[in-house]
């Protein structure tokens, strides 16, 4: 499904699949600053077939891209797909963040600066990436790190067997081994996470984050008493969650990069 923006975006391939090009929808910082930090955006929903689209986060984009950053709406293969498992998924946004840093100069970022940011199926997708090294496309260039230098997350599932269970049967037997819940350890960047109290995702996020704290890593959580799976999009709640966690997580970033 094609994304469609409602700012100028500049489109950039950063991987052919069999079936289509997957491409980062970018957004210029409005003053032009060499060696600027960029963020990349990975949209929530990708795990059932829906019409949403890497568009998604084009408003943060845009909020971002007019704070000095270079923002990136990441289109990765999902359940719209042919054949899809989130595998896939978790491949391609190593995919992206190794394009990024290899190509920095091209698109004038600093290579040490890169966030990455991602909302419900986009958060496990971030998150998977980074815990998970042995999953690589075949040809990337598995020599440039695909880890980010932050990490921000909307509301992730964190438990991948109960994903697989629900969403993908007949991957069951590989679900544990992408379950970020099953394989808590040291190795996420420091990360700033937003979850509201009603999302029926709060209890795993909870668990995941007091885990992960307990082992050394640094996760800064922000809970919404009340709020529901999605409340921080664009146009929800008079745009208030929307200001609040973008307030945060530039805070977050002014401190941490």
């Amino acid at each position: 499904m094609e994304a469609v923006f409602d700012y100028p975006v500049r489109e950039h391939t950063y991987k052919t699949t069999k079936h289509r090009a997957l491409k980062l929808y970018v957004l210029e910082p409005s003053h032009q600053i060499s060696q600027c930090p960029v963020i990349l955006f990975f949209f929530g929903g990708g795990f059932v077939r829906n019409n949403r689209t890497a568009a998604q986060f084009q408003h943060h984009a845009n909020f971002f891209s007019s704070s000095g950053f270079t923002s990136i709406c990441v289109d990765y293969r999902n359940a719209n797909d042919t054949d899809f498992i989130p595998a896939q998924a978790i491949m391609d946004a190593k995919s992206a963040i190794r394009n990024i840093r290899k190509n920095s100069a091209e698109f004038g970022i600093d290579p040490a600066k890169i966030v990455m940011c991602g909302a419900s199926s986009g958060g496990y997708t971030c998150v998977s990436s980074i815990l998970f090294n042995e999953l690589n496309e075949i040809d990337d260039e598995t020599e440039i790190s695909c880890i980010p230098n932050l990490l921000a997350v909307f509301a992730a599932g964190m438990d991948g067997v109960e994903i697989m269970n629900r969403l993908f049967p007949g991957i069951e037997e590989e679900s544990q081994a992408i379950s970020p819940i099953h394989h808590v350890k040291q190795g996420l960047p420091p990360t700033i996470w937003f979850c509201g109290t009603a999302d029926p995702l709060y209890p795993q996020n909870l668990q995941f984050i007091e885990a992960m704290n307990q082992c050394g890593t640094q996760i800064d959580f922000y809970t919404y008493e009340g709020m529901e799976h999605g409340f921080f999009n664009y146009g929800l709640h008079d745009n208030k969650p929307y200001i609040e966690t973008t307030k945060q997580m530039i805070k977050f970033f002014q401190v941490n990069l």
